[in-house]
């Protein structure tokens, strides 16, 4: 293995292992760290774990113990992949586990970029964007664990980090590898030992990637991957993939406005079902009873959690933050294993920890990476009869719970 990835969640870690796949390396994702060896033919190892919602602690724990498996498979470096939205609080966990990662890796000039042009994710001047808004007026800053109200991520990741907080600005970036090798070094020597370096298209990415070719440790969104299969000496290539036949089923947790916007365009031209938060903590909706209705439907059945942002208030005012994530979590993990142990052969999940759960709870361990169904998104076999496609919140086209059964069936 030549480069290791660790992730902060499930959607996240797929949509890196895709860019790596495309870039012409043997990728595998991992579900929480292996009890074995890599085979030997894996190229870049990518580490799912849970950790963007949990205690720093915890998080800061489980990655250092999946830096010690990807080092032990000969790992010459890292990636820490986080959100492109760089998803967190003040207080972590990106920032607690860079520093923590960094200080094993003894690694310094750490690049910051969670840009991702092709989801319309672009960093300037320190300020993350989502296409033509800033990243705390995009709907982010209404998100019900991570809420962003700061589109500074020099200043954000300040709050996060023990260290020193730099910058390499885009007219650096612009003059390709070289310039942004300097500018790191200039940071470097003012003592800054995390670097938000700017991007703003896939170009500027690539470079950013030459650029990094001897550092250890390299922190962002799946988009800073681009260029770096090239420094191992590979080359892009078509991603082998053979669709799998069954009845097919989509789960939706997120409440990102995209996914809400896919939601509503499904429900269009197929069975659609919402479950309401409260029923669920309530009992009055069981997982049983929600399977019961996807596994009798025709077509691609949706069942969704997804609510505007007063109604996610509303519910977590009323029975707790964590107690209603958990509870709908615990949810979506007991539906999806219902209707696989019923049958069901092909599961498209939308959100993070919705993904998570789903993940967790078919004990998926292992991913084979497929074709892209959409930037960020590909499809994933997890079995010899169970393939999965694991959708970040924000990503996707309006049409993407239709596109994405298309190509796990191996019908696009």
């Amino acid at each position: 293995m030549k480069l290791g990835c660790v992730g902060d969640d499930f959607t996240g870690s797929s949509d890196l292992a895709n860019t790596l796949a495309k870039g012409g390396m043997r990728t595998v994702q991992y579900t929480g760290i292996p009890s074995a060896p890599a085979h030997k033919d894996v190229e870049a190892g990518v580490i799912a774990l849970k950790s963007r919602s949990i205690d720093p602690k915890d998080a800061i724990s489980q990655s250092l113990a999946a830096l010690d498996w990807l080092l032990a498979q000969g790992c010459t470096q890292i990636i820490f992949k986080y959100c492109s939205t760089f998803d967190s609080t003040q207080d972590g966990n990106i920032g607690p586990v860079a520093d923590a990662l960094a200080d094993a890796l003894n690694a310094h000039k750490v690049i910051v970029c969670p840009a991702f042009p092709g989801t319309g994710r672009s960093l300037y001047q320190g300020h993350l964007f989502v296409k033509d808004q800033l990243l705390s007026e995009c709907g982010m800053q209404n998100h019900p664990l991570t809420p962003m109200t700061d589109p500074d991520i020099r200043r954000w990741l300040s709050h996060q980090s023990k260290y020193d907080v730099g910058h390499v600005a885009a007219q650096s970036v612009f003059q390709g590898a070289s310039a942004i090798s300097a500018a790191l070094e200039t940071q470097h020597g003012l003592s800054k030992r995390h670097i938000v370096v700017d991007a703003i298209r896939d170009e500027d990415l690539f470079e950013i990637g030459k650029a990094a070719k001897d550092l250890p440790l390299i922190t962002g969104g799946s988009g800073v991957a681009l260029g770096l299969p090239a420094n191992f000496g590979c080359t892009a290539s078509r991603v082998p993939w053979v669709g799998q036949a069954g009845k097919a089923i989509a789960l939706s947790g997120s409440c990102s406005i995209a996914t809400r916007a896919q939601v509503a365009q499904h429900a269009t031209h197929s069975p659609t079902r919402e479950i309401i938060a409260a029923d669920v903590i309530e009992g009055r909706l069981t997982a049983q009873d929600m399977a019961d209705w996807l596994l009798t439907q025709d077509g691609l059945p949706l069942a969704f959690s997804s609510a505007d942002p007063d109604a996610v208030k509303a519910i977590q005012e009323r029975f707790g933050r964590e107690a209603s994530a958990t509870a709908l979590e615990a949810f979506f993990a007991e539906l999806a294993c219902i209707c696989v142990e019923n049958g069901v052969t092909r599961v498209i999940t939308a959100g993070g920890e919705t993904s998570g759960a789903v993940v967790e709870g078919l004990s998926l361990n292992t991913l084979e990476i497929g074709p892209e169904i959409d930037p960020g998104v590909p499809a994933l076999r997890a079995r010899e009869n169970l393939v999965v496609a694991l959708k970040s919140g924000n990503f996707g086209a309006e049409d993407f719970f239709e596109k994405a059964d298309r190509v796990l069936a191996g019908d696009a």
